[in-house]
């Protein structure tokens, strides 16, 4: 009888737990950031949910490489998520023009955005929005600050101070100077052509002026960028044509090395793996009395699935991702992915803070081909991976490769 008592109270129980669960609004996030599922899971979502406990988020990432394919075939089938997280540019408008992605231009804070950020995720002419920006990566330089300290070097700030540093690393010969190779091309024009260029072709005002046709590849700004990219090559190290993006990442780590271009996306796993202590400066201005520019990078955005049969749930989460309470959990719980929204927020994590505050002293833009000039074949930005690689490798003038981007770039390309 009183097994019978227990049975019946269990499932009474069990019934009010159903009853509960039946009353909730499940959606779902579609993300390729699987090593961010703690981060949603544990400091994200549960501050979301205690605020609306009538909606339960679930994250559900598939791996970055397979995320574009499998995220398409979910879609085409009709069993995506509620909510998509956005590549930026081309890859998101494909989604939106196939009918993929609501416009969402009515959520209010949006207005917490900038123009720049916004347009990463809106159409070519900005009327209509269909992912709200999420986070950026901020491009520059890391170095190892006790061998900064060793051998006496000040943090270069123009481009003759960053030269002088570069010698005076090599000829000690304890450290390569710089660690970067360019078997697997793309971060030489990552973390190369694209990180130090706005110096050059000063910023959104060359990169609009290539898209608009009043600039071309051949003009002085950008094959000078070319031959910063031709002197890097002695300081590279022996050997640096056959060293793939993780070799260079040991080779800063494991302090073999002093200066790493790259961004902030490094963060997490260099302070994991570097048993030195680690800063972080700016692209070096052209000289003195030349501006800063740094390339803070639109690369993550969330937007809504058309298709969802939960718009009321997902606009309410959406709307709250352009809030400062969101902005401040994402930067600090994701150290190196900033906001992009224009909250005044604090930052945690002293690297992370060293890169946030370029923002303070340089003038933002985006890599240089991300924005409609990489829809043609050859895209420009795949392209300047092989252009960068080669002149670095010396198998490749930068006048010549100046020449076959721009050639390229008429052949399909009309501004």
């Amino acid at each position: 009888m009183a097994i019978n008592a227990m049975r019946s109270g269990l499932l009474a129980v069990g019934m009010c737990l159903t009853g509960t669960a039946a009353a909730q609004t499940v959606i779902s996030i579609e993300s390729w950031r699987a090593e961010d599922q703690a981060i949603w899971d544990d400091l994200i979502l549960p501050v979301f949910e205690a605020q609306n406990p009538d909606i339960d988020v679930q994250f559900k990432p598939t791996t970055a490489t397979e995320y574009n394919a499998a995220l398409n075939a979910r879609l085409a089938g009709g069993t995506a998520g509620d909510i998509i997280t956005c590549r930026p540019f081309d890859n998101a408008l494909a989604m939106y023009e196939a009918g993929s992605l609501a416009e969402i231009g009515s959520i209010a804070g949006l207005s917490n955005f900038s123009d720049v950020a916004k347009a990463a995720w809106s159409t070519d002419s900005g009327d209509a929005k269909f992912c709200v920006p999420m986070a950026s990566v901020i491009h520059g330089f890391m170095y190892n600050k006790d061998a900064f300290a060793e051998l006496e070097i000040e943090v270069p700030k123009t481009e003759s101070d960053f030269y002088a540093v570069l010698d005076k690393i090599k000829e000690d010969g304890t450290y390569i100077p710089m660690a970067m190779g360019t078997k697997d091309q793309w971060e030489a024009a990552t973390m190369g052509y694209t990180n130090v260029g706005p110096s050059y072709w000063a910023g959104e005002e060359g990169r609009l002026a290539l898209i608009s046709g009043d600039a071309k590849l051949t003009d002085d700004v950008y094959v000078q960028v070319f031959e910063q990219m031709a002197k890097w090559t002695s300081y590279l190290g022996n050997g640096y044509q056959a060293q793939g993006y993780t070799d260079s990442q040991n080779l800063f780590t494991l302090g073999r090395a002093a200066i790493y271009p790259t961004g902030s996306w490094e963060i997490t796993g260099f302070q994991e793996n570097a048993d030195f202590e680690l800063g972080a400066f700016a692209p070096p201005r052209k000289d003195a009395d030349s501006k800063c520019y740094i390339s803070d990078h639109t690369d993550i955005g969330i937007g809504m699935n058309a298709a969802t049969e939960n718009k009321e749930a997902v606009m309410k989460f959406l709307e709250w991702t352009t809030s400062a309470e969101f902005a401040e959990i994402l930067t600090n719980a994701a150290p190196g992915f900033f906001s992009l929204s224009t909250h005044d927020i604090k930052v945690e994590n002293a690297l992370a803070q060293e890169f946030v505050a370029m923002r303070g002293e340089c003038e933002p833009t985006i890599r240089l081909a991300h924005q409609i000039l990489s829809r043609g074949e050859p895209a420009l930005g795949n392209q300047l991976w092989t252009l960068t690689a080669n002149v670095i490798n010396g198998s490749q003038t930068p006048e010549d490769a100046a020449k076959e981007a721009q050639a390229n770039l008429d052949g399909w390309f009309k501004p």
